[in-house]
């Protein structure tokens, strides 16, 4: 079937061989006419397509198009070439191009596999023409490879096992501190990199960090000026043991030569921005779960855990595999009264079954939608990424954060703040970014797409106890649920223009007569995401307002918002906050309820004495709903990408098969070599075990989060015995956990096991409770990488979570259960079994291999004292 005539974009031209040179067997391309729409019946081939009715003569231009953009990518992958922008000369009625393109086109992996070997077939002749008698007789086959080495000429060194060239901004920005990348190397999602971030910041955790740095035989931080250590999240805490930490901390930093902000200059993350460390395209870490937050401004800001940090200050780089990245897609713009705190309540609840999972996300809009979210909506927004299960929440470089960037880089010119903030944010710095954009390549690929139209958005709050529950404010407002509690804390909303908003909500009820006062037995506390943006509320009249009110100052930092210092929620209270997580117990105790929502909610609450707003939202007229989806929310658009994103996939699959296929398309390829006995299974490092068996016990509860694991109250106390953390671990889910587990259970339970915060107590905590292995439908990434960093084994068997569902869903709802199932892992053959208890079934399954390299971190007992071994002490 040979391609079409075709214009080519006059622009450039691609010196490639035509689709008839290509094709064994020509064929006539009948001109695609539809006199009605692709059938949407079943019955097609099976296998990849389901096939949806449609006829030859209607698919041919299809896979006309398809074949010539797999020329073109293949010889020229300089060139963005998308299916759209052919299709529309191969039929009259662009309407008519099928949304689900593999379906409608019958089209299967092996039928394109067979172009793609035709086209490295023509590839080949030609080559081997030009090598004249240099040639060789047959081309070997190395590795289940198709060809080896050097012999096949491929323009801009492209291979079909990366056709597209394409990134996304995530994947453009890590390509840039990557470390020991191969020549000509593209990032994509999936690679293993070394990373070198342009800067690392720890928090009150940067003792322990110290600890683990010295206890490798480290004495001298790699590059000081790659360190940033902040004081946050215990500042109220005067004790001798946290003030002793504290300077401990503080003495290192003088010594390593550390910038470091002391107890009460701000959150951490707040600081990282407002100083400008975290900047605009770069990769940016910190020690804290919250590190999305730095992709507001457009850095890919993303958590490490401690032992990471570590070697970062050892270093200067650590490993990090590239997530794949979902975009998040809005339209429209916000509706006054609406905030970015809505925005994010809204998705992590409208979007509740780990759609964004471990993924990066990147936010796309039109330039009138993105102007609707300034800088401080984008922040509390990409803070909050975590409480929906991403690795990092990437905004555009565009208008509005270059706007931010100029005035920012005026007030440091203007008022010298004594940091060097100056250098930082300097106009010449700020014109780099135009001069030379980093944005995504048109053409990336993306895992998913998610898109809500922001015009259709009303005030939500979150919870009771769950980021996934978002309700709309209407609807709780009617229920007239009292609360006790309020708190406007936090590196999420906290900042000038959060504390500006609160304060009207006081001063607009003074215009109507109404008394502008905390209602009575209810507590507002307020904390300023730094000292500078205290001064500015200060400066602005704001934060007096706030305190005429009857709220109740505390210090900059994390305070309650971590469950830490004064005002915490106690039994039976009710409270509502503008902090972003507000998982069971982790702002007080495990037996109140907290809310979370905006800072205008929030002070319309305390005013009230029960959840509500302040009246400030005008709803669009005509909307009843909440627009949202799959996709950008642009039908033809996202006709176009699926059928972009379905040809991405079917080449790569082909090329799979080819690359995997047995015979060579010149003379006999050399034999394969026979399998070898013991083929297939997996080599066992010295001091792994061989297997790994136990009882189950089974937590049936998904999302099960660290605090839940090990409450944040512990996590900053240094010292704890193991002892101590075996009795608390588990305590905010279950406070008989402990005494129903024994030594060498297996633990078993849900999806996204471990999310929330960084801290290495959840995966400590449960090796204190002498569990070896911990078993879920899915983790959170930040847990894995602990567990890992810990020698905390850890696997995914769905299957077993929703077998053990089945059995015991009539039975007494027991938070933690022994179930009289036995569970084996057998490393080296890579398999599991489940024995579902005396004479029940039994079956295997089989599993991922554990490297080597990951056997050997486990074996010695985490990955602090594999680098001790690894540099000899």
């Amino acid at each position: 079937m040979p391609a079409p005539e075709v214009n080519q974009p006059k622009a450039q031209t691609m010196d490639v061989p035509s689709a008839q040179e290509i094709q064994e067997q020509p064929k006539p391309v009948e001109k695609m006419t539809v006199e009605e729409p692709v059938s949407m019946r079943g019955g097609g081939t099976g296998g990849l397509c389901c096939g949806l009715g449609a006829t030859r003569n209607k698919v041919a231009p299809y896979k006309a198009a398809l074949l010539l953009i797999c020329q073109a990518r293949y010889f020229a992958p300089e060139l963005i070439i998308r299916v759209d922008d052919w299709l529309p000369r191969l039929t009259t009625d662009t309407a008519l191009i099928p949304s689900d393109f593999l379906a409608a086109t019958e089209l299967e992996v092996s039928w394109i596999a067979r172009q793609i070997m035709n086209i490295r077939a023509t590839q080949m002749r030609v080559n081997m023409q030009s090598l004249g008698p240099m040639r060789p007789r047959a081309l070997p086959m190395v590795a289940g490879r198709l060809f080896h080495g050097s012999i096949v000429y491929r323009r801009n060194n492209a291979s079909l096992s990366s056709l597209d060239k394409a990134q996304t901004l995530t994947e453009k920005i890590v390509q840039r501190y990557s470390l020991g990348l191969p020549k000509d190397k593209v990032v994509k999602s999936g690679d293993f990199v070394t990373l070198s971030p342009h800067k690392c910041m720890t928090h009150d955790n940067s003792w322990p960090v110290a600890s683990k740095f010295m206890s490798i035989g480290a004495t001298k931080v790699n590059d000081p000026s790659q360190m940033v250590f902040t004081l946050d999240h215990d500042v109220q805490n005067k004790s001798e043991t946290n003030l002793k930490k504290y300077q401990q901390i503080e003495t290192f930093a003088e010594q390593q030569g550390i910038r470091f902000f002391g107890a009460g200059k701000g959150i951490g993350h707040q600081l990282m921005i407002e100083e400008g460390y975290a900047w605009p395209g770069t990769v940016t870490v910190a020690s804290d779960s919250h590190s999305n937050m730095y992709g507001g401004v457009g850095c890919l800001g993303t958590p490490i855990v401690r032992t990471d940090a570590a070697s970062i200050w050892a270093t200067g780089r650590t490993w990090w595999q590239v997530p794949p990245v979902a975009k998040c897609h809005f339209t429209g713009v916000l509706p006054v009264g609406v905030t970015g705190k809505d925005v994010i309540v809204a998705l992590c609840g409208l979007f509740n079954s780990d759609e964004v999972l471990n993924h990066a996300i990147e936010f796309t809009g039109s330039e009138e939608t993105m102007r609707s979210l300034p800088v401080d909506d984008r922040l509390a927004i990409a803070n909050m990424t975590t409480e929906w299960g991403a690795l990092s929440g990437l905004f555009p470089i565009d208008s509005v954060l270059l706007s931010w960037l100029r005035y920012k880089a005026t007030t440091a010119a203007m008022y010298e703040s004594g940091t060097g903030s100056k250098d930082r944010f300097s106009h010449a710095i700020i014109e780099n970014l135009t001069t030379s954009p980093i944005r995504a390549d048109r053409g990336a690929t993306y895992a998913k797409s998610l898109f809500l139209d922001l015009s259709t958005l009303s005030p939500y709050v979150s919870g009771p106890n769950s980021v996934k529950v978002a309700t709309p404010l209407r609807d709780l407002e009617a229920q007239k649920i009292n609360i006790q509690k309020a708190y406007l804390v936090s590196c999420t909303n906290s900042r000038a223009s959060d504390l500006a908003a609160a304060a009207k909500v006081f001063t607009e009820a003074a215009k109507t007569g109404a008394s502008p006062k905390v209602a009575p037995n209810v507590e507002l506390y307020i904390a300023a995401a730094s000292l500078a943006e205290q001064h500015t509320a200060e400066e602005a009249g704001d934060w007096g307002v706030l305190l005429a009110a009857g709220a109740k100052p505390l210090p900059s930092g994390c305070g309650p918002c971590i469950g830490l210092g004064t005002g915490l929620l106690e039994a039976g209270e009710v409270g509502i906050s503008a902090s972003n997580r507000n998982f069971k117990g982790r702002m007080g105790s495990p037996d109140a309820k907290a809310y979370l929502a905006s800072p205008e909610v929030v002070a319309a609450s305390a005013l009230s004495g029960y959840i509500s707003g302040p009246g400030f939202y005008e709803a669009p007229e005509g909307v009843t709903k909440v627009v949202l989806g799959e996709g950008t929310g642009n039908v033809e658009a996202d006709k176009a990408t699926s059928i972009e994103e379905a040809l991405a996939k079917l080449i790569s699959e082909a090329d799979s098969l080819v690359d995997n296929a047995q015979s060579s398309l010149f003379g006999e390829a050399e034999e394969a070599t026979t399998e070898k006995e013991g083929a297939g299974l997996t080599e066992i490092v010295a001091g792994f075990p061989e297997k790994v068996r136990g009882e189950i016990v089974f937590c049936d509860a998904d999302n099960l989060n660290t605090d839940a694991i090990y409450p944040g109250k512990y996590t900053y106390q240094d010292g704890v015995s193991i002892e101590k953390m075996a009795e608390v671990c588990m305590e905010n889910y279950d406070k008989e956990f402990g005494s129903v587990i024994r030594e060498g259970d297996i633990l078993v339970s849900g999806f996204n096991f471990g999310c929330g915060s960084s801290r290495e107590q959840a995966a400590t905590a449960i090796l204190a409770s002498k569990i070896p292995l911990v078993v879920s439908g899915s983790f959170g990434n930040i847990f894995s990488r602990n567990s890992i960093n810990n020698a905390l084994l850890g696997l995914e068997v769905p299957r077993l979570v929703e077998g053990l569902r089945k059995q015991f869903s009539g039975a007494d709802k027991a938070l933690t259960r022994r179930t009289g199932w036995t569970f084996e892992w057998d490393v080296r053959r890579s398999e599991i079994t489940v024995q579902e208890g005396e004479g029940g079934a039994k079956w295997t399954q089989a599993v991922g291999q554990m490297p080597p390299n990951v056997q050997e971190i486990i074996a010695r007992g985490g990955l602090e004292k594999w680098v001790k071994a690894e540099i000899g002490l």
